[in-house]
């Protein structure tokens, strides 16, 4: 196939990607929201020789799980991979997550573990409670939207569909506040210019919000003015300007600044507060959380005489929710800033049985189960690259009866399952979460309990 050419396409299936798979003459062709059960007529994009990227140019035939989004949306949605599931019905979104992980478990030879049905989100827009959004200049104005799929090319949005409408009416408030003020929008090509991103979060429970600058410099003419302008945004309590002097893909440099109000915006899980700075990882979906903690917890079933360890701890939030039902909880987290904002929200919350570390935990595990230590459950909430051996090697050798994974990427957890399995503990099911309704994305709790003693 060549660049440009249409091609008929029956789609079988969808990637983890969430694009539509069919086959053309043998080869496999990946076409951007194209659905199962559909033909289409397609452009390619793209030809790897054994597979192709292409885009829909006409449906010849639609198939009935297709959600009517409006066309601007859905054209914007689609290219940016924002909410590349946008226009799949919503049950049927779930469905799409739960086999994900089954196919996963299957590929692993572990079909014999169940896999529950995709617990759903309380909302299945508007959910986000953080938009970390890019600044760029387009066509000569300042713009903000997201980046189109596989690009570092700046697709303009008003409408992000999956945040609180409340953070958009912020973005755009700011966005005009920097296009009235003449403040030059960063370039990657160049490195110069000043906002590289807009980051805007929302206590869900409070409605404080805050508003986070990440700039080229420390300082910029015109700062200033800009904050007294972003002070009077209704809702705004704290502004901040995050100083990421490098040429790097990473958003936000290491160094926060604090232009006005308030330090930290509240929110809550549960019934606990949570102080949240501009570096907290603090889960996304805020209505969602809850359920996700509650279902791990519950699983877990835990009693009043556990230790349990918390590692990938951030700010506390699950250490501090499974407090109540046990006798100790030790986190750690290798982010100095979060173990101190996890010391804070336990003052905050009068929680007296929860203690927080600074370092590593596969380095500090092994250090606590030479002084004797034994763990009773152990948390585990990793980024998406999952846990190293190391971790692994660390936590097995604390002895703990369970080990509760909540997972972002399920590649990653049956990876770690099976090395866990290995070390001689087990499972029979595997529980996602929608965390992130209108995209491929899929959470997930499982609990691992020790069959053998090595």
């Amino acid at each position: 196939m060549k660049k440009n050419e249409i091609v008929e396409v029956e789609i079988t299936d969808l990637s983890y990607e969430a694009m539509g798979v069919g086959h053309v003459n043998g080869e496999t062709v990946f076409v951007n929201n194209a659905l199962p059960g559909e033909v289409v007529k397609a452009q390619i994009l793209k030809d790897k020789k054994s597979y192709a990227f292409a885009r829909i140019s006409e449906i010849v035939k639609e198939s009935p799980d297709r959600v009517k989004v409006p066309l601007r949306q859905y054209v914007q949605t689609g290219l940016a991979g924002l909410a590349s599931l946008a226009h799949l019905k919503y049950d049927k979104q779930l469905e799409f997550k739960q086999k994900q992980v089954k196919e996963l478990l299957s590929k692993a030879h572990l079909d014999q573990i169940k896999v529950a049905e995709t617990l759903p989100s309380p909302l299945e827009t508007g959910y986000r409670n953080k938009a970390q959004v890019p600044v760029r200049m387009v066509k000569g104005q300042l713009e903000i939207g997201f980046f189109r799929r596989h690009s570092h090319d700046l697709v303009p949005l008003e409408d992000f569909f999956t945040n609180d409408p409340e953070i958009d009416r912020v973005l755009l408030a700011v966005r005009d506040i920097l296009r009235e003020k003449r403040i030059p929008a960063y370039d990657e090509e160049k490195h110069q210019g000043q906002v590289r991103y807009l980051e805007v979060r929302r206590g869900t429970a409070t409605g404080d919000m805050m508003v986070v600058l990440v700039c080229l410099d420390r300082d910029f003419p015109g700062l200033h003015a800009v904050v007294d302008e972003i002070k009077e945004i209704a809702g705004v309590k704290s502004i901040f300007l995050n100083h990421n002097p490098k040429r790097t893909n990473v958003i936000l440099g290491e160094h926060d600044y604090h232009l006005w109000g308030k330090r930290y915006i509240d929110d809550k899980i549960g019934d606990l507060t949570f102080e949240i700075s501009p570096q907290s990882f603090f889960q996304i979906n805020s209505l969602q959380t809850p359920h996700l903690y509650k279902l791990a917890i519950d699983q877990a079933g835990l009693t009043k005489d556990d230790l349990i360890v918390d590692a990938y701890s951030g700010i506390g939030t699950i250490g501090l929710s499974a407090a109540k039902y046990v006798k100790e909880v030790c986190g750690v987290e290798v982010i100095k800033a979060a173990v101190k904002d996890a010391k804070n929200n336990a003052r905050l919350n009068q929680i007296h049985n929860a203690k927080y570390y600074v370092g590593k935990a596969e380095e500090l595990m092994p250090k606590w189960a030479a002084e004797g230590l034994k763990t009773d459950v152990i948390f585990v909430d990793p980024p998406r690259k999952g846990l190293t051996k190391e971790f692994i090697d660390a936590a097995v050798k604390t002895g703990p009866k369970k080990v509760v994974y909540i997972s972002c990427n399920p590649a990653t957890l049956v990876r770690d399952m099976q090395l866990l399995m290995e070390a001689g503990y087990t499972t029979d099911l595997v529980s996602p979460v929608d965390m992130f309704p209108q995209t491929p994305h899929v959470e997930s709790v499982t609990v691992l309990e020790r069959t053998q003693i090595d």
